[in-house]
């Protein structure tokens, strides 16, 4: 599959998988460093999630500030990219907890990250200006990434996924969160969470992950009482959950303000 001749770098429509990540309130982590210390240390942060990229046969397209833009599926096609970029994201986050390690050893701060991967069609090829060029992806199916690396911390998520993406990649379990509108696209998306392979699960983690979904089943019913209540059941058991909290929230202000009685259960994002 390396022969050059099985992959170009022109300009052209393919499916992908896109994924973008970044440093959780970076702007406060870069404020309490010097230059040169703010530049090794993201050297040291780079560093790993960039072999990550690469040892799931990934693309990176560029570093902006502290964000990683990468894909799969381009310039050498790979049959299963949305499960590359899935297993590069969780890979990722399990890279932290060493690196945050070595961090504390030298006095900086722990960090945090969040990922969002989406999977579909996409312009890819060298594009730019007459004066600089560069091998990127372009499109909705990008900014759709973008997005949902954006509302991770809405959800109190460290990863989330479209439903294309989810579908493509059946090799992962995964925690439905939503559906949404996010800002800039009209169709509502499915949104997921990847939990992991699934022989690799608890019983526990597969058992709480229906029962969310059943409670999403509830919720988008507006069956507010038994979804309550299914809800005080899961928060027993994860007292500290931000999307259970969110969804308590929610219910609140809809039995406040019920929603039409045509609703879809889609909830619309407005920021970026």
């Amino acid at each position: 599959s390396r022969d050059p001749r099985n992959y170009s770098l022109a300009s052209r429509k393919l499916e992908l998988s896109v994924l973008f990540s970044d440093i959780r309130s970076f702007t406060t982590i870069s404020e309490g460093l010097e230059a040169d210390e703010l530049s090794e240390m993201m050297g040291e942060y780079l560093t790993p999630m960039t072999r990550i990229v690469h040892e799931t046969d990934g693309t990176i397209d560029k570093y902006i500030g502290d964000a990683v833009m990468a894909f799969w599926g381009a310039p050498i096609p790979h049959p299963h990219h949305a499960d590359k970029a899935i297993e590069a994201g969780m890979a990722m986050l399990a890279a932290l907890e060493p690196l945050n390690e070595e961090f504390a050893k030298k006095g900086w701060p722990e960090i945090h990250i969040g990922v969002g991967v989406n999977t579909g069609m996409m312009s890819v090829g060298n594009m730019g200006s007459r004066f600089r060029r560069a091998y990127t992806v372009l499109g909705d199916a990008v900014n759709l990434g973008s997005r949902l690396e954006g509302i991770t911390k809405i959800y109190g998520v460290s990863f989330i996924v479209s439903e294309t993406t989810a579908h493509s990649a059946g090799r992962f379990h995964y925690r439905e969160l939503d559906r949404v509108r996010v800002k800039g696209k009209a169709e509502p998306v499915t949104i997921y969470e990847p939990l992991g392979v699934e022989e690799e699960l608890t019983e526990e983690a597969l058992e709480r992950a229906r029962s969310f979904q059943h409670f999403l089943f509830l919720y988008r019913s507006q069956s507010w009482d038994q979804a309550e209540e299914m809800l005080r059941r899961l928060r027993k058991n994860e007292p500290d959950s931000h999307l259970y909290e969110l969804y308590a929230e929610r219910i609140a202000h809809f039995r406040e303000e019920p929603p039409e009685s045509d609703w879809d259960g889609v909830f619309t994002h407005q920021t970026k």
